[in-house]
């Protein structure tokens, strides 16, 4: 019986991965409220906390929560900040369970929700998509998701209503096709849904952070948006290409419209500052095209290298291996 027990406890029904950066005033409650909500499920489970080069104090608290539930919690420590997206990618190739829910330590996405989320896995679906309802977010950052989403399904067709809700839900199937990929960059909630044979979304709620701040500033919101957009599509490319032709064209008449002025009116002062205009929007539209193409190498570049993605300092779990 103890060994059945055990074998069961080996392969837990639910697996839950969590990225932590600096989150240690958060770690207790989090602990708290999301071993409250899966007991209730009455399922096995086991929770990956991946440490993603703290800073904080969060090493020494992540270590003293896995003793409390050394059979159930598994803490990953990076020896380095590798970024949100690798932090889960290393909790997702060591997940053991059927049904895996990935979950942001800021508490914003209540883990009592996490029922729900099983439950539509239950039901037949492989990847389940969290939308915040009442986003306790700035205006810029509800209303800049708002843009992301939009521009996104245009360039990409990727319908992710709600791209910035870490809350989801994948099955097991679903996760051992990502983790197949040996992409540098991976923006992992759209390659689930590219993969995915019958998504879902539902809403979720979304709480004001207690403690802490906001760990994507500016900067990174762009640099997550230039991985998806060179990750699924060459959109952009294509566009600069049409873009580069028509001026092309439009130039190439500009040309014989100013040779005619010059055969007809003769040698003139005239339009040198519009000319000047015309040349530095061109060097604009040239230099913006360099960029999207540098973004381009640069990722070919990064998967040439063979570099790992991210690199353990150590893992701890119940029989504290390293």
């Amino acid at each position: 019986m103890i060994k059945e027990d055990k074998e069961k406890m080996n392969k837990p029904y639910i697996s839950v991965v969590i990225p932590v950066y600096n989150e240690s005033e958060n770690l207790e409650q989090l602990y708290q409220r999301l071993i409250s909500s899966l007991d209730k499920s009455g399922e096995t489970y086991e929770i990956i906390l991946v440490n993603d080069g703290s800073q904080d104090d969060s090493y020494d608290r992540l270590n003293e929560l896995q003793k409390r539930r050394p059979e159930q919690i598994r803490i990953i420590h990076f020896n380095g900040n590798f970024g949100q997206h690798m932090a889960l990618m290393a909790g997702l190739e060591r997940v053991r369970g059927e049904i895996i829910i990935t979950l942001d330590a800021d508490l914003q996405n209540p883990p009592e929700e996490i029922s729900h989320l099983i439950k539509l896995i239950e039901e037949g679906h492989d990847y389940v998509g969290g939308i915040r309802k009442n986003r306790q977010d700035t205006f810029f950052r509800r209303y800049a998701s708002i843009l992301n989403n939009w521009l996104r399904y245009k360039m990409t067709k990727i319908r992710l209503s709600d791209q910035g809700c870490m809350l989801r839900a994948y099955r097991r199937s679903l996760v051992d096709l990502m983790i197949a990929s040996k992409e540098t960059s991976l923006f992992i909630p759209a390659q689930a849904y590219r993969l995915s044979i019958s998504p879902t979304e539902i809403e979720v709620g979304h709480d004001a952070r207690k403690s802490g701040k906001s760990k994507y500033n500016l900067y990174r919101l762009l640099r997550l948006n230039f991985d998806w957009m060179t990750s699924f599509t060459l959109l952009p490319l294509q566009i600069f290409t049409m873009l580069g032709l028509f001026i092309s064209i439009l130039s190439s008449f500009f040309v014989v419209y100013l040779l005619l002025r010059r055969i007809i009116i003769g040698p003139e002062v005239e339009g040198v500052f519009t000319l000047f205009a015309i040349v530095f929007f061109i060097m604009g539209i040239m230099l913006m095209g360099l960029g999207i193409m540098g973004e381009y190498i640069g990722r070919i570049y990064q998967e040439v290298r063979h570099r790992p993605r991210y690199v353990i300092r150590k893992i701890v779990d119940e029989t504290n291996e390293k």
